[in-house]
């Protein structure tokens, strides 16, 4: 199997990496790169590297296209090509299959070739396979899950350490964990985009990011907040969550509060925690590396050797017409502000202690919306949400 790989960045040098170093007999080792596609002031740098993609497009050698670009274009753009002109894509890009699944795998169909993406979502973790073997038999009806790698960390050395975020943000920007701009990890866009894939795959669905979606990230939390919570024995971690019920499924990233005991509080670093709930399975979950260039690099590799030995995924049409509906998602919140709520949260009991808010039972829908209000008299509030287990006492 010859491939092309669009970018050499991190990821697109582990793929290069596990195939050169490749041991006889592994199915790997049966993979060639036929070229790197490449910008083209580095074109010249390696014999393999071309930055003419039409020359790529045209050889009826290359097999496969590894998309590992990042960003919506020019990866669209080349995606569609790639198909267009009759061969398989693999690719680690959740902006864009986020996005553009469906159309991915409509034009896949037409020209016969195959779209796969299990690097998208949780790095290394085995994640959107399992998720498939599990609807080949089961309706799932819950997806949840520490989706990303880099809050991850931040949230776990702040509370190892009592170190503020801004340090321990620039110590992941140091370790190559976080981007110069941070938004994606810390806001909760990455999440989003990775819930959007698997929740459109595990209720046969179309669900686009966008501002519909509820989402708050740790931007605003400080060391106090990690020493307040650690005073009442909650964790935090920044949770992806989605629910479907009948027609209407939720969808909810925000910061959870979790016992030391439990599942999520215990994953560490910079790892990825993913689940599900199926109807004979019940709960199901994955830990592992989320991010980095082997363990993304391993599951794009998944997916060529499954092109290589004609694995077919599971086919989704993905034509469930379901409802937005976040009001069912009821819950127990932890609000840090120097407002006084009482106003804002009248018909909710509060309890307060200093500047800190436990508002019960509201559901999501209208939590977010508050803050959405609030933030604009006090931009540096925090909130999170407590699990079940969790007790509600200030």
């Amino acid at each position: 199997m010859k491939i092309a790989i669009l970018g050499h960045g991190t990821v697109g040098q582990g793929v290069s990496e596990i195939i050169n170093d490749a041991p006889a007999g592994k199915g790997t080792a049966q993979i060639d790169i036929a070229y790197v596609w490449v910008r083209p002031e580095k074109a010249h740098e390696r014999p393999y590297y071309t930055a003419n993609y039409q020359e790529i497009l045209e050889d009826p050698t290359v097999d496969v296209i590894v998309e590992v670009l990042g960003g919506l274009e020019p990866a669209r753009t080349m995606i569609l090509a790639a198909l267009e002109h009759g061969k398989h894509v693999v690719t680690a890009n959740k902006a864009v299959v986020a996005r553009y699944l469906v159309l991915f795998n409509q034009m896949a169909e037409k020209h016969r070739v195959k779209f796969y993406f299990e690097s998208s979502v949780g790095g290394g973790i085995p994640w959107i396979i399992n998720l498939e073997r599990a609807l080949r038999i089961d309706e799932v009806d819950s997806i949840h899950g520490i989706f990303n790698g880099t809050s991850n960390f931040i949230l776990d050395q702040m509370t190892k350490t009592g170190a503020s975020f801004e340090d321990v943000l620039k110590e992941a920007q140091d370790l190559g964990y976080a981007e110069a701009d941070p938004s994606a990890d810390i806001d909760g866009f990455d999440i989003e985009n990775k819930l959007c894939i698997s929740a459109d795959i595990a209720y046969n669905t179309v669900i686009e990011p966008g501002d519909q979606l509820l989402k708050f990230g740790i931007r605003n939390i400080t060391a106090a907040d990690i020493a307040f919570f650690k005073e009442h024995n909650w964790v935090v971690k920044l949770l992806g969550r989605s629910l479907r019920k009948e027609d209407t499924y939720s969808f909810i990233i925000e910061p959870t509060l979790y016992l030391p005991g439990e599942i999520e509080a215990g994953v560490h670093d910079n790892y990825n925690y993913v689940g599900l709930r199926g109807t004979t399975i019940g709960k199901l979950s994955f830990n592992g590396q989320g991010a980095g260039k082997l363990p993304t690099a391993h599951a794009l590799m998944q997916d060529l050797l499954d092109l290589q030995q004609g694995a077919n995924h599971l086919y989704q049409d993905f034509d469930q017409k379901l409802v937005l509906d976040n009001r069912r998602s009821i819950r127990n919140y932890v609000i840090r502000t120097t407002l006084d709520l009482r106003q804002s949260f009248a018909d909710y009991d509060l309890q307060q202690n200093g500047p800190y808010w436990l508002v019960a039972d509201i559901n999501a829908e209208d939590l977010h919306r508050k803050i959405a209000e609030l933030i604009q008299q006090d931009e540096h509030i925090f909130f999170a949400c407590l699990n079940r287990r969790a007790q509600a006492i200030l």
